[in-house]
């Protein structure tokens, strides 16, 4: 909306909530207007009330005298964008030339009205304040816009936040309501209040039982947790911190799941909404207690807003939409325009308002269209001030004074209305607080209707000063009075009850058992500790026996391991018989059969000591596990190690030079080298069973929620000697084939030798630090794995050769072709 004037004021009004398009911006061309659309009648009429309060001042001949006040408004269409694009457009101006010889341009505009919600004035502010613009909001409410050294030029007739949460906490005290809920929402509004209301709450020794934030895409999960935390939470009293809008979700759902004996608290951003004041919400919203506005009486304005009347003027096409919103009518003439199968008919522009009944024509309870009207007037006097300033006494530097022509809109000012309030701003341009006390009580066609119940102002020392008729009040109760005991003083079974330091008894939190801890009773400060063999169960209230974890039959894995050691035993059973079938052969007989045997047997030793370390652990178990596997693999090796030596020795007697070297290496050297190298190991072991004994033990210490059973080792130094001495025989084993892996095909295992050695040292390199780093039975499975591993390795890279040759082969093992291949070689 749109009047010209020697000064204009600006204006910023929610009149429609919703951005249907926002235009293109091309940087090319200018942009379009937002397209906006869901007009709100009760708005449209703030915005009418700034026009009516400059024609009233237009008309006053003691204020601004010779001086014709203009407005351009503008409509935010809820959204930030929108309201900054015309917060800018009142500061620059939107015309390309200029309108007089002196290049003056347009009327300048002196202050602007609005904008009414807090993240918009924020953001809007932070500009204006550059250029010393007075903004005076009439509805934005955060505590945070007082910081003058932020926002230099904001100033507000309605109360900080700061001053209502003071308030709300005033109301709490009075009924005694210690323990309370609180929801706000997602926005700078909701999130400074709600901060400012926790502390004030501590202040006075009172609790927040809970505090949840309104989603903004009013995501149906979010909405059902919150309703989750209200219905499970002992406080009965709930404050909101919320426009209308988006308490819309939850408090349908309160509706559908039918949450009742709950005493909402509404902040005046929804207090005074026709939304919930329907029959539908009566049983549950029914004795809302909110802080709203100071209600507030304008003569003459109804009567005015009456007589608006649309244009063809596109500065005032609001007015056009909104006649066709309220007739439900069209002025488009190309047509009559349809919404299905609805038909619209033509606007004439000459429709009777006083016919309508709507909000904007409702003046019973003017409140932020009170605060719009006292905003414009405050700007008014400050410029009337001004105006009225004598040279060499001005505020301005060199005690100059501001003119028509150069305007300098800076004076605090100090009025009072028609209505007889009084308004001034303080240091931080915040208007005197006051409040009225609303009640939502039932109306006689089953509404909501809002009662005043009573006033809350500003008293000594920045204090609050509550003054309620008790009478008055209407309580959703069935006791109809209002609740005395809203906290409870119990904690369910599973949680202790933590009370903070220095407030109320009720004001305590309930939190969980730790794991291992119970609690079977309610008031308990502190949760019991299971016994070591027991644990707490899923609802911490009993101490169940502890799960007992070992590596069983059952498991896969157990089966798994089980399997493979069973197939590593048949695997040795079934060489035994191809080798014990063709003992006579040249390939059996030239590489030392009694020693393949040995080894083979040895072999099985090892994968069936698995078997060993599978089941529960028991005593003998425990005792056999290592000493059965120490003694195989030393066998084994010795036996490797042996035909390591017979392979260099049988070498070195085909040289004339040394052809003694084999018989001081026959078959009884051999059995003598592998019997003396294995009883070595079982000395080690008996030493070790006898002096350090392991034995079957309950660990609490991997997981605490279960035991695992496992085999203690003793004595480290035992089990280590045990290992070194495996390795040891190992490393000479590897060293010695791989010194003779190049000695002539005929006698050359060295090879083969070479490869399992290599296989069974890096199997247990790495066993190492994979048996240190697993927990419980995993470090069973790991000591298994590398048996496994080791065993496998030394039979095939061992006998899969030999077997090869005997079964797919046999005419490679004759010997003749062996002595030929000898002979060759030598």
């Amino acid at each position: 909306m749109f009047q010209d004037g020697d000064l204009l004021i600006g204006g910023l009004f929610e009149v429609q909530r919703y951005l249907k398009v926002f235009p293109e911006l091309s940087f090319r061309t200018e942009p379009k207007l937002p397209q906006c659309e869901l007009f709100y009648m009760t708005s449209f009429q703030q915005a009418l009330t700034m026009v009516f309060a400059i024609s009233e001042i237009n008309n006053n001949p003691n204020l601004l005298p010779n001086i014709t006040l203009g407005y351009q408004i503008y409509d935010n269409c809820l959204r930030l964008g929108v309201a900054f694009r015309g917060a800018t457009a009142l500061v620059s101006g939107t015309e390309e030339t200029v309108s007089d010889l002196n290049c003056k341009g347009p009327s300048p505009v002196i202050g602007i009205i609005g904008d009414p919600g807090s993240t918009h004035s924020i953001a809007i502010s932070s500009v204006l304040g550059l250029f010393r613009l007075p903004m005076v909001s009439y509805y934005a409410t955060c505590s945070c816009l007082s910081d003058k050294k932020k926002y230099p030029s904001f100033f507000r007739t309605i109360p900080s936040d700061a001053f209502q949460v003071r308030a709300m906490v005033q109301i709490l005290r009075h009924f005694g309501w210690t323990w309370v809920g609180l929801i706000y929402s997602d926005n700078d509004y909701g999130i400074y209040a709600a901060q400012s209301f926790q502390q004030e709450m501590q202040v006075f020794g009172h609790c927040v039982a809970f505090s949840e934030i309104l989603p903004n895409d009013n995501n149906p999960r979010d909405i059902q947790r919150i309703m989750g935390v209200i219905y499970t939470s002992t406080a009965r009293v709930v404050v909101v911190f919320s426009a209308s809008s988006l308490l819309i979700p939850l408090m349908d759902k309160v509706v559908l799941q039918n949450m009742t004996g709950r005493q909402w608290i509404a902040s005046e951003a929804w207090t005074t909404s026709p939304m919930f004041r329907t029959p539908r919400f009566l049983s549950f919203l029914g004795g809302t207690l909110g802080i709203a506005i100071r209600r507030g009486e304008i003569e003459g304005l109804h009567d005015f807003l009456l007589r608006v009347r649309p244009n063809n003027d596109q500065r005032n096409n609001i007015v056009r939409i909104f006649w066709e919103n309220l007739f439900g009518c069209t002025f488009e003439t190309g047509g009559k325009k349809t919404e299905g199968e609805q038909v619209k008919k033509l606007c004439t522009g000459q429709e009777d308002l006083s016919t309508t009944n709507s909000p904007y024509t409702d003046v019973s309870g003017l409140r932020a269209s009170y605060n719009v009207y006292k905003a414009v007037y405050a700007l008014a006097h400050a410029l009337h001030d001004l105006m009225q300033c004598e040279e060499g006494r001005g505020p301005f530097s060199g005690n100059s004074c501001a003119g028509i022509t150069n305007l300098k809109p800076w004076q605090k000012v100090n009025f009072t209305t028609g209505f007889g309030d009084h308004v001034s701003f303080d240091k931080n341009g915040d208007a005197l607080a006051i409040y009225d006390v609303l009640n939502w009580q039932p109306s006689s066609d089953g509404s909501i209707k809002l009662h005043k119940v009573g006033v809350v102002n500003e008293g000594a020392a920045s204090g609050v000063m509550l003054t309620v008729d008790e009478d008055a009040f209407y309580w959703n109760f069935e006791t109809k009075k209002p609740p005395q005991s809203l906290c409870s003083e119990s904690c369910p079974p599973g949680t202790r009850r933590a009370t903070k330091k220095g407030l109320p008894v009720c004001c305590f939190d309930c939190l969980p058992c730790g794991d291992g801890e119970i609690s079977n009773a309610t008031n308990a400060v502190e949760c019991m500790l299971c016994p070591d063999e027991f644990w707490s169960n899923p609802d911490k209230d009993q101490c169940v026996p502890k799960e007992v974890e070992f590596l069983s039959y059952e498991e896969p894995l157990g089966i798994s391991l089980t399997t493979a050691s069973l197939l590593g035993t048949c695997f040795c059973a079934l060489v035994m018989v191809i080798f014990a079938h063709h003992r006579n052969s040249p390939i059996v007989r030239a590489n030392n059969s009694e020693l393949s045997f040995l080894l083979l047997l040895s072999l099985k030793l090892c994968f069936l000591c698995v078997l060993l370390f599978i089941g529960q652990p028991q005593l003998w178990t425990c005792q056999l596990r290592h000493a059965v596997f120490g003694i195989s693999f030393v066998l084994c090796i010795s036996c490797i190690l042996v035909k390591t030596m017979v392979v260099i020795a049988v070498f070195k007697s085909s040289r004339p030079e040394s052809k003694g070297a084999i018989k001081w290496f026959g078959a009884v050297q051999q059995r003598c080298t592998v019997l003396v190298l294995t009883t070595l190991q079982v000395m080690i072991c008996a030493a070790w069973l006898s002096t350090a004994s392991p034995t079957p033990h309950k660990n609490n210490q991997y997981i605490r929620s279960k035991i695992v059973y496992e085999c203690a080792i003793g004595s480290v130094a035992g089990f280590s000697l045990l290992l070194g001495y495996i390795g040891l025989l190992a490393a000479v084993s590897f060293l010695l084939a791989f010194l003779a892996r190049n000695l002539p095909d005929h006698f050359n295992e060295a090879k083969f030798i070479t490869f399992s050695m290599l296989i069974f040292c890096a199997v247990w390199i790495a066993f190492v630090p994979a048996y240190v780093s697993s927990p419980g039975k995993y470090a069973v499975a790991v000591e298994i794995f590398a048996i496994l591993s080791s065993s496998f390795g030394l039979l095939v890279a061992i006998f899969a050769p030999k077997c090869y040759i005997i079964l797919l082969h046999p005419e490679r093992n004759t010997k003749k072709a062996i002595i030929g291949r000898e002979t060759q070689n030598i």
